[in-house]
């Protein structure tokens, strides 16, 4: 570890201070005005943020999405004033009067930062360590789609080279997610990734000596990072010399991620707040404000002080943000021209097109043979992988029982990694055992644009996973989740593996789309029809999480309604439907078994198959109902999980097939049948539904 001296070529000028000072104040003032938020963070970071924006990164604020830019992340999302007063002084967008607005309704600058809501925000933080996770992803893509576009330049020579820089606090530091994500990052030896800890010692609780005594610094020593620590200035304040020089000192390591520990003092320099827990997340008060403005030769009595110098200076970032897209520009051009190939590859996927005729090599699997849905997406992964190069990924150390190697004898590994198949730019993914950070870097990847991601573990685990899947939603990420063993039928392991709530759980969650494919047929369709998806003809994005079976599963014949969401799989003989059983994934055999034995008894049966409910939504009414007739009362859901979802479509006469307590260890044929799904009991509770409905 090394300790940054003050010495610099930095220029830095009085209006350079006085611009800092002046998104101290304008934090302060924001976060008065609406009455809460977080500004001492704010105040204290405004000189490491002011540093990044006006002096490091490549970027051009006219064109917030040039994908050239270096990439900025805000980990620590509760001080986004950190982030929109230099989005607001380097001409991003916003104005005055939208920090006026701050985290009031409709404004553009919200409580925590929001992807897609606010220009120049590149990911949606607040959830502590997420960030740093996403920062990873992106430092991990941009490697990827180095090795797809211009994998033979030197280093730091092709348009496709730039950097992530992450802010990060101490309770980003404190959550296991940021440990996972670190440990990648240092494995990967992700050498555009720098990460900046603001070491202020304060948490919500007060000083962090109350719940950490680690040394943070010799942790990111022993992940392999190469690390720094900047001091501050005698008074305290960050010293933007001082870490300047150890951004540039960490731009020259390019054979591991950086970390820069920045030692402040939180709302420094509030004559009173600063260095205390109540700056950290309430407003400092009217008379501190004043204070704090006196402090910085500002005038107490007025509000979101800014001077035409100040903006007129700190708007020059949009000259020289155009002066370095315009360069960045000559070297793509040059590149293009080298590498047509390639640069024809880079228009489709920039333009959110797929190859033609990709849909040609995905299986069709033969009706009749039993397979796992788990099996059946590995070869539909492996044969897309040959078509689809910007599609990769991995499992987080499953993949063995995810099918998710997409190939075998590539892997994204450093150079000196010792594995045979270890490739810089290699297309599986070995995310390791961190299946919260795993997810979180997939958001991160897909944020970066230029590559398709996705990523296994068991269903069960989707619980460790669960805040970044929400992100993933909540940004409307273009991001796969693989989730194999997904019901009480991976047998022997038991409850702690088998999942019961899972699926109604995640369901719940707004945007994200579950599909529970029936076999092997509706899995192929199910990936045919997420990749469409992602295409930009599709508009907003979503994430998906595919629901696998480990045990095999009848196959059927391909019904393409299945990207519908939910299909008439085999209708009534003998006149119109008197009952409708509907079910999901596995249990959908056990639903036309049991319509067998009810046709057998003269009850006219329609078994409808619904891979996924979120997508059957999205269907017209008429197209609902022809599928699930209103003149029909007698229905059944199947499914291996409790039944939660399924209220709403079975009605007052219908019944469920549901599990509503844990599992158990056994073989999953034995649990199947003593916990009630068998075609016998799918039977006997279509006749009660069928009573019911006559009442």
């Amino acid at each position: 570890m090394s300790t940054k001296p003050t010495t610099t070529d930095l220029e830095w000028t009085e209006l350079d201070q006085r611009a800092v000072d002046t998104a101290r104040v304008l934090a302060a003032d924001a976060v008065q005005k609406v009455g809460n938020g977080h500004p001492g963070t704010a105040m204290s970071l405004a000189p490491a943020a002011y540093t990044l924006f006006q002096k490091v990164m490549r970027h051009d604020p006219a064109d917030a999405n040039w994908v050239g830019r270096d990439r900025f992340v805000l980990s620590a999302g509760h001080s986004s004033l950190t982030l929109y007063t230099q989005l607001y002084l380097a001409g991003f967008g916003l104005e005055l009067d939208d920090l006026k607005s701050f985290r009031t309704w409709g404004s553009k600058t919200p409580g925590h930062p929001e992807y897609g809501h606010t220009t120049g925000v590149e990911t949606t933080t607040g959830p502590l360590g997420q960030g740093v996770a996403n920062a990873v992803g992106m430092a991990m893509a941009a490697r990827y789609e180095r090795g797809l576009f211009d994998p033979d330049a030197p280093q730091g020579e092709s348009p496709f080279d730039h950097f992530v820089y992450c802010i990060a606090g101490d309770g980003c530091l404190q959550e296991g997610i940021s440990a996972e994500a670190s440990s990648m990052a240092g494995h990967q030896k992700l050498g555009n990734l720098v990460l900046l800890w603001d070491d202020n010692h304060i948490s919500i609780e007060g000083d962090t000596e109350t719940a950490v005594s680690e040394d943070t610094v010799k942790r990111y020593e022993a992940y392999g990072w190469h690390v720094q620590r900047v001091a501050p200035k005698p008074d305290g304040d960050l010293d933007p010399h001082a870490l300047y020089d150890a951004i540039e000192e960490a731009k020259k390591v390019t054979d591991r991620p950086s970390f820069i520990a920045m030692r402040s003092i939180i709302a420094w320099p509030a004559p009173n707040a600063q260095n205390t827990e109540a700056a950290h997340g309430s407003a400092l008060g009217e008379e501190e404000v004043a204070a704090t403005k006196r402090v910085l030769g500002f005038d107490p009595e007025q509000s979101f002080e800014v001077s035409d110098e100040v903006i007129a200076h700190t708007r020059k970032a949009l000259e020289r943000g155009s002066r370095a897209k315009a360069e960045w520009e000559k070297s793509f051009q040059e590149w293009r021209s080298a590498n047509p190939e390639r640069a024809a590859e880079f228009d489709r996927i920039a333009a959110g097109e797929l190859p033609k005729g990709w849909e040609d090599s995905i299986p069709v699997f033969e009706p009749g043979k039993g397979v796992a849905t788990r099996a059946a997406s590995g070869k539909v992964l492996q044969a897309l992988g040959a078509v689809i190069p910007e599609l990769w990924g991995g499992s987080a150390d499953l993949a063995g029982s995810n099918n998710t190697t997409i190939d075998k004898t590539s892997s994204f590994l450093p150079a000196d990694n010792p594995l045979p198949e270890a490739d810089p730019y290699g297309r599986t993914i070995h995310f390791g055992i961190r299946e919260h950070a795993m997810a979180a870097e997939m958001n991160g990847i897909a944020l970066h644009g230029n590559t398709r991601i996705y990523g296994g573990t068991f269903l069960v685990f989707s619980d460790y996973m669960r805040n970044a899947v929400r992100l993933s939603a909540l940004m409307h990420l273009p991001v796969t989740y693989v989730w194999t063993h997904d019901s009480i039928g991976l047998g022997e392991d038991g409850p702690t593996h088998q999942p019961v709530e899972h699926l109604a759980s995640l369901r719940a969650i707004p945007g994200l789309n579950v599909v529970r494919p029936a076999d092997a047929n509706e899995t192929a369709i199910a990936w045919r029809e997420i990749l469409k998806r992602w295409t930009k003809e599709f508009g907003v994005g979503a994430p998906h999480g595919l629901a696998l079976t480990r045990q095999g599963v009848p196959t059927y014949e391909p019904n393409e309604d299945a990207a519908r969401g939910g299909y008439v799989m085999f209708e009534a003989d003998g006149g119109e439907p008197q009952v409708v059983l509907i079910a999901t994934g596995s249990e959908v055999h056990v639903a036309v078994e049991a319509r067998e034995r009810l046709q057998a008894e003269g009850v006219p049966t329609r078994v409808v198959s619904m891979p996924s409910v979120e997508w059957f939504e999205e269907q017209d009414q008429g197209y609902r109902d022809s599928v699930l007739p209103p003149s029909v009362r007698a229905r059944v859901a199947v499914e291996a999980g409790i039944g939660l979802t399924w209220h709403k479509y079975v009605g007052d006469a219908g019944r469920i097939v549901s599990l509503e307590h844990f599992g158990a260890s056994a073989d999953g044929k034995v649990l199947f049948e003593k916990f009630g799904f068998t075609a016998e009991n799918v039977a006997a509770v279509a006749r009660e539904s069928l009573t019911a409905a006559q009442r």
